[in-house]
């Protein structure tokens, strides 16, 4: 029987965290092989909040990746994370940095390493204004934790209910390309489907593949624990419907976040899944299930490119659908990370 393969232009990743230090030196590799380009996220410990900050720490991965030579194509680009004291000028200064392409916003802890992000959406509309004049995205981990009472919001609905704060912020600058992370909801698709072209959102693979149900398989899987958590059966197969429509709203954005086994398997454990290692052949898993490979490439290497206003990248990378079986473990600083399918196939494996 003959291997199948596909062939896409070099992919890029929208959405991805590498933390710092050692730790990035043990994750970028995984990333920076496959992908052309990735936006990384701002969330480290103090935040990257200005433009100094983003070009300090893209130096940083930068010179992680001297050592790696098979890994020149690789392009890092930077966001910056939005806080209640992020100032006009602080989006001025980003926004003429052809490094920084977003600014980053994080209700105030929604996620990982969010507690300095921000209390109130509605007194950003300055920030939202300069963003828009100068041409600066904005990322979105959308959802509202609070309600209008002061009530804890169910965690499952916590993404549909930021739909009204979306839409207030694209009725109030209609101009803001506004890109919204790993979105995990039929209402959200839905929503950004009819936002129009300024809108997009970015599908992580782990919401391709599993439901919440995956949280439970056995007992309690805390490597399938991330934020926004897993949803609904029917969530999953929107998100499949929306990835593989060739609508160029949504493009791929892995979401994936490394932690220490020890900070996940504990009893108050890290939201996040480390799929850097898989990701392009997880996606391919998914595509193929509704045999969409054909739709890959654009949701891969194309549609985000275009939205961010950025040249398609050259050169291609080629899949095999030949299972494989993913480490227990991989290095990471001083302790090791447990990625998703640890022990298990992934059935496609990128060419060398």
């Amino acid at each position: 029987m003959t291997q199948r393969t596909i062939t896409l232009r070099r992919p890029d990743d929208w959405h991805l965290h590498l933390r710092d230090g050692e730790e990035m030196r043990s994750v970028l590799r995984h990333t920076a092989q496959v992908f052309g380009r990735a936006l990384i996220m701002p969330n480290l410990k103090p935040p990257v909040r200005q433009t100094c900050d983003a070009l300090n720490y893209r130096r940083r991965i930068c010179q992680a990746l001297d050592s790696s030579p098979e890994c020149g194509h690789f392009n890092p680009l930077m966001t910056i994370y939005l806080t209640d004291d992020t100032s006009i000028t602080d989006i001025v200064i980003a926004a003429a940095s052809e490094r920084i392409l977003a600014a980053k916003l994080y209700p105030a802890n929604a996620t990982t390493n969010s507690a300095a992000g921000v209390t109130d959406i509605g007194k950003l509309d300055p920030v939202f204004e300069a963003m828009t004049k100068n041409g600066l995205a904005l990322s979105i981990h959308g959802e509202t934790l609070i309600n209008a009472r002061g009530k804890e919001i169910d965690i499952f609905d916590r993404e549909s209910r930021f739909i009204e704060t979306l839409d207030l912020i694209i009725r109030k600058h209609p101009g803001l390309r506004i890109a919204v992370e790993h979105v995990t909801t039929r209402k959200m698709v839905e929503f950004v489907q009819a936002a129009g072209p300024n809108v997009a959102a970015t599908i992580t693979a782990h919401h391709l593949l599993y439901n919440r149900n995956a949280l439970f398989t056995g007992g309690i899987r805390p490597h399938h624990y991330c934020l926004p958590v897993l949803k609904r059966e029917e969530d999953r197969q929107a998100l499949l419907a929306a990835a593989t429509s060739g609508n160029p709203q949504f493009f791929l954005g892995t979401d994936s976040a490394p932690h220490a086994r020890g900070t996940k398997e504990t009893a108050c454990g890290c939201a996040g899944c480390y799929t850097a290692h898989a990701a392009l052949p997880l996606y391919a898993e998914a595509f193929d299930t509704v045999g969409a490979l054909n739709r890959l490439e654009d949701f891969a290497s194309h549609f985000g490119a275009d939205f961010y206003q950025l040249p398609r990248n050259t050169g291609t990378v080629t899949l095999i659908q030949k299972s494989w079986t993913v480490p227990l473990t991989y290095p990471f600083g001083n302790n090791v990370l447990v990625p998703l399918r640890a022990g298990e196939e992934v059935l496609w494996q990128v060419a060398d």
